[in-house]
């Protein structure tokens, strides 16, 4: 049984994102313990780049925000799923900030092994994802990470647009986590 951590990154509550995390949650929760938290309801202010983190006591950041819990979380973590709309071909600006963030000595603190994505995009075009899968197999190969495996839905714009064979593969992705 692993430790799941689901990172949504929608500031739309209950749309499309939010749909296929929880079909994902729903699956994984058959043989996990699983947590969805979204990054926009923490209030993490972007990195300043002060480097402070690295002098600190337990390296802590000098930012008092919601940061201080989802460091916590990632340190139960074995497995990170991370679900994002698509908004001019990354992720949305509340998961970025918490990915700068990750630039912290504390990352090395984190148990996870596997790293996971859900991605959602209005758009039909074949490349919408191609800059976020750079970054996403970049940070496999920086931390060693095991791909979880990705769910990406394109052509879904309005809430309610993500059809049930998307969060039936989302679902599906989940119940394959051990």
């Amino acid at each position: 049984m692993s430790r799941i951590l689901v990172l949504t990154g929608s500031p739309r509550k209950n749309g499309n994102t939010d749909r296929l995390a929880a079909s994902f949650a729903k699956g994984a929760g058959e043989h996990n313990e699983v947590e969805m938290v979204s990054a926009a309801d923490l209030a993490v202010h972007p990195c300043t780049g002060c480097n402070s983190c690295f002098g600190r006591e337990g390296n802590a950041c000098i930012q008092e925000d919601g940061m201080a819990l989802l460091y916590r979380k990632l340190r139960e973590t074995d497995v990170l799923i991370v679900a994002s709309p698509v908004y001019f071909y990354g992720v949305s600006a509340q998961l970025k900030a918490v990915v700068d963030r990750l630039h912290a000595p504390l990352r090395n603190s984190f148990p996870i092994r596997k790293l996971g994505l859900i991605l959602v995009g209005a758009a039909e075009l074949p490349e919408l994802f191609d800059a976020i899968l750079v970054q996403y197999e970049l940070i496999l190969r920086f931390f060693h990470l095991e791909d979880a495996g990705r769910v990406l839905v394109r052509g879904a714009k309005d809430k309610g647009d993500v059809r049930e064979e998307d969060l039936r593969r989302a679902y599906v992705l989940g119940l394959s986590i051990t």
